[in-house]
């Protein structure tokens, strides 16, 4: 399992329109609205790093209002939830 989270810069009047799109996103998990330099935060978990290509480049990036996107990759995750029993539910 990839983890990541994509911080995104967006138009002004695109925020909950693009929140919306992303959500309903195979593979994005959760989006938050943050304050700060940021408008956006999308989490994201996929089982490899080409459906993590394919659903940021391929598709994400693709959303329209988004100006700039950075992508952090997750190394390790350290969380009291078992994320990956969690997600692996019905595989």
């Amino acid at each position: 399992m990839v983890s990541g989270m994509v911080l995104l810069i967006l138009e002004r009047d695109r925020i909950g329109g693009v929140a919306d799109e992303l959500v309903a996103m195979e593979g994005v998990t959760e989006v938050y609205s943050v304050a700060g330099h940021y408008d956006l935060v999308a989490v994201v978990r996929v089982p490899n790093n080409d459906a993590l290509a394919d659903l940021i480049t391929g598709r994400m990036l693709k959303v329209k209002g988004i100006v700039r996107s950075e992508t952090l990759i997750a190394f390790k995750v350290y969380s009291r939830y078992d994320l990956e029993r969690l997600f692996a539910i019905g595989t």
